[in-house]
């Protein structure tokens, strides 16, 4: 899967769009590597994302092309 498909389907980030801004704009990385929005994601793989001061780092659980909004939250695992 896309990963800016996947930051939208496990509901990390709100909309594609926002997403592919994100990627575009080097804010996230996968696996310590700047990350353009057509990477192929897989589990097992650590993302990073940089929300103005604060950085959310997730491991990859789990990929789903259709997700309810609680089974979104099984999919990635939040690491400190």
């Amino acid at each position: 899967m896309r990963l800016d498909k996947y930051l939208k389907n496990s509901r990390i980030i709100k909309r594609r769009t926002i997403a592919k801004e994100a990627c575009e704009g080097g804010r996230v990385s996968i696996n310590g590597k700047v990350a353009k929005p057509s990477v192929e994601v897989e589990v097992g793989d650590i993302i990073e994302i940089r929300f103005g001061d604060k950085t959310l780092k997730a491991e990859i659980t789990n990929i789903a092309e259709h997700v309810t909004k609680d089974s979104s939250k099984e999919m990635f695992v939040i690491i400190d």
